[in-house]
Parts: structure tokens; C-alpha cells; sequence
């Protein structure tokens, strides 16, 4: 029973992951691709139960309200970086979490986006605050 239980909760992580949204976004002369959490199951689901994220890939939250969001790492088996992201899309601050924590990383300032990627996306490429991300427009509007 137990068995059957972790295979459907695995199916349905799939599933919910295969049905976000996808965007295009930039941050300076880099792309990545990014699935658009924008709804409360969406966002509680986030990257956990996944085992890899590919290159330039990454999530990004979408909040209803512009707030000093926080992220945590349960149920998350890859380590990620976080950019804390305002609603003009300039980067405010970006957070390394490793997996399976429940320490809270929190944007230092009210911020409408989060974008998580692969653990040192950010700073392998140069990537810091300050910094605008392009194509945020295109994100769903958060539900």
C-alpha cells in the first residue's frame, strides 16, 4: 500500500510539473527557460520531489501579492539558488538553499517573483542584484 501510495504521489508530481506554464526569460546576454508556478498548488508543489533540473532550466513563482516572500527546501532533493525578483524584475537579493532544510531564505525587500535555478546558476554567470530579468510579462498573473 505504501508502495502504491509513493508511485501516485510521484505520478502526480510529474503530471502537476507537466502542466505549468513554460516562459522564456533573459538576464543580461542569458536565456533560460522557466516552468511558471502562479497558483497556490502550483507554488506549494515547487521543484520538491524532484531528483534533477536541467541546464537553463528553472521555476518561477509568481506571488499575488508583493511581500517579503520566504522559500524553503523540504521534500526538495536538488540544491537551488533563489534570485528574489520586484515587480520591475530587477534582481533584489539571491539565496543558496540546500536540500531537504527548512531554514527560510527571505527577500530582503517586498518582491513579487522568485526564481529558483540550480544551485550557483546565478554567480557561475555572473548574475547578481541589481540585475533585470526580461520577460516576466509573459508569466501568467498569479491565482
Amino acid at each position: 500500500m505504501k508502495r502504491l501510495l509513493f508511485i501516485l504521489m510521484f505520478c502526480f508530481a510529474g503530471a502537476a510539473a507537466a502542466a505549468m506554464p513554460q516562459i522564456e526569460l533573459a538576464i543580461g546576454k542569458h536565456r533560460l527557460t522557466a516552468e511558471v508556478a502562479s497558483t497556490d498548488p502550483e507554488r506549494m508543489q515547487g521543484l520538491m520531489h524532484r531528483r534533477m533540473l536541467p541546464e537553463n532550466r528553472g521555476m518561477l513563482f509568481v506571488f499575488r501579492e508583493v511581500a517579503h516572500h520566504g522559500m524553503w527546501m523540504m521534500n526538495t532533493y536538488i540544491p537551488l539558488s533563489v534570485a528574489f525578483v520586484d515587480e520591475a524584475g530587477i534582481i533584489v537579493n539571491i539565496e543558496d538553499m540546500q536540500p531537504h532544510t527548512r531554514d527560510s531564505h527571505t527577500a530582503k525587500k517586498p518582491v513579487r517573483y522568485a526564481l529558483e535555478m540550480n544551485l550557483g546558476w546565478f554567480r557561475k554567470r555572473g548574475i547578481g542584484p541589481g540585475m533585470k530579468i526580461e520577460g516576466l510579462e509573459k508569466a501568467p498573473p498569479p491565482r
